[in-house]
């Protein structure tokens, strides 16, 4: 039984050593011949001893065949649960393959994308093109890690790329070119699959400011006529359009602008007309001018200063009759820059000389006055208006209106006129008054004379004056001393005297200061 297996054992011994060859870098294990001698148990099967002496022993991987070979029928021959033996053109093991992971899909093929899509300029200037485009319509699975722009000079195919690192957005801005060169330019995708089609504009790009005609944009509440009033600010910003920059011009009456009066400064969408303080000199028609290369704009704006007007140039009266009186008057020299609205005309009675409007907002150099006072003489000014208001001043008739009834003179009765010159007399006389010492009291009487009596308080005869203790008070003929806290001294006769040129007169009192009170409490 140990010789039959002995082909086997040949082919068995080359193709482990082929496995580990494979697997490993280790020299192929020598067990077999060792393992062979070793005797089986009687009760072991055939198809157990079998590989056992001549087969090397199997890897981990590999014990699967042994259990097949101990599964066989004991009746069959010992070669039977083997494999066959192999093929030496083959190759091929005689053991069975060990058992595998299953296979991963294979990875998906790398291609590019396809073209970007809608390539165009979106601007340009003397040294720079904006272009714009969108990502290409089939990205594949390897995604989009970025754009490459190029480019190259007309006439040429020396293509160079603009961007040093991947562009991811859809716009780029080449810069730093030459004024005057025309750029081809196209525009890559690139993946992991590589480069895409390039999409390239049709036609070359002129490196140039795009020429916009200039158009000013005056605002509309400038299109008419700008009024401010003197020493207003004027801050007025009129925008305008094109490309490249405009050079914008200021003119006022078809004369350079005075910069001590009038500021300008400009920007690349406006232009901004400043005044600082205002003054009638500043209007004027003030006309803007933009110009792009051979193209210009131009917008006229009108600026008036305003001012209260003058008085009308002269006033005077015309006619009297009855009760009214005709005036007329002239147009002021000075309307204040703008047009004279209307008048006001005032009249004043000599007598008081209290001015009252009698018209306003008139419109008309003449107008007649109503409704004035027989007897009375009347003085009449007018003043001028415009939208500024009234003048400070007025025009002023020199001569005088003076109201008579018509058909009667007044003549005035004779008659001797009444003499109220009188002696001073004391229309009340003084009273005697009792105070107590520290309670202020007054003493009164009334006066009348003509001329104005001058009025003197005595104490025992002797003027009192000016001695602050006490208040003298003479007002409409009532006459009145105040005594102020008097004390034990205070009492005695008082006397007021009043003397004119006509005469005098004295009225007397006495005054007794008391002590005051003291309770029986206090006493003790």
């Amino acid at each position: 039984m140990p010789s039959k297996p002995a082909p086997i054992k040949k082919a068995a011994k080359k193709e482990p050593a082929k496995k580990e060859e494979e697997k490993a870098p280790e020299p192929a294990p020598e067990p077999a011949p060792e393992v062979a001698p070793e005797p089986a148990p009687a009760e072991a099967a055939p198809a157990e001893a079998a590989p056992a002496e001549g087969a090397p022993a199997p890897a981990e991987g590999e014990a699967a065949p042994a259990e097949d070979a101990a599964a066989a029928p004991p009746a069959e021959e010992p070669k039977a649960p083997t494999p066959p033996p192999p093929d030496a053109e083959a190759g091929e093991a005689p053991a069975p393959e060990e058992p595998k992971a299953p296979t991963p899909p294979p990875p998906p093929p790398k291609e590019p994308t396809s073209a970007p899509l809608d390539m165009f300029v979106e601007d340009k200037n003397d040294t720079s093109v904006t272009i714009i485009w969108s990502q290409p319509e089939t990205v594949g699975l390897s995604g989009l890690d970025g754009y490459t722009i190029e480019v190259c000079k007309d006439g040429t195919e020396d293509w160079k790329a603009v961007n040093e690192a991947l562009q991811k957005s859809c716009r780029y801005v080449i810069k730093n070119q030459t004024t005057g060169d025309r750029l081809k330019i196209r525009v890559v995708a690139v993946n992991a699959g590589g480069r895409s089609p390039p999409v390239t504009l049709p036609e070359a790009v002129l490196v140039k400011e795009v020429a916009d005609r200039p158009k000013v944009r005056l605002p509309r509440f400038l299109r008419q006529r700008y009024v401010a009033h003197v020493g207003d600010k004027i801050n007025l910003t009129i925008p305008f359009t094109g490309k490249p920059k405009p050079v914008v011009s200021w003119t006022k009456n078809g004369q350079p602008l005075d910069t001590k009066r009038v500021n300008i400064r400009s920007t690349e969408r406006d232009s901004i007309l400043f005044i600082r303080t205002s003054e009638r000199d500043d209007s004027g028609v003030y006309e803007m001018c933009v110009k792009v290369d051979d193209f210009e704009d131009k917008a006229s704006l009108t600026l008036q200063i305003v001012e209260l007007p003058g008085p009308p140039a002269s006033v005077k009266i015309a006619d009297t009759w009855g009760f009214n009186v005709a005036l007329e008057w002239t147009v002021p020299k000075d309307n204040g820059n703008t047009d004279i609205t209307g008048y006001t005309v005032q009249k004043a009675d000599k007598k008081t000389g209290d001015w009252f409007t009698v018209m306003e907002h008139y419109h008309r150099l003449n107008a007649t006055i109503s409704d004035l006072i027989m007897g009375n003489t009347y003085k009449f000014r007018v003043f001028s208006e415009n939208k500024c208001g009234m003048s400070e001043d007025a025009a002023i008739t020199k001569e005088e209106a003076k109201i008579l009834k018509t058909g009667i003179d007044y003549k005035p009765p004779d008659y001797q006129e009444h003499n109220f010159t009188e002696a001073p007399k004391f229309t009340t006389s003084l009273s005697d008054r009792a105070t107590t010492v520290g309670y202020s009291t007054k003493l009164l009487c009334s006066v009348r004379g003509q001329p104005k009596p001058k009025v003197q308080w005595m104490k025992n005869q002797m003027i009192i004056g000016d001695d602050p203790k006490f208040r003298q008070i003479c007002v409409q003929g009532i006459c009145s001393l105040e005594i102020r806290k008097p004390g034990n001294f205070d009492g005695g006769v008082y006397s007021c005297r009043a003397k004119n040129d006509l005469g005098e007169a004295t009225v007397s009192c006495k005054l007794e200061v008391k002590q005051p009170v003291v309770a029986d409490a206090d006493k003790k």
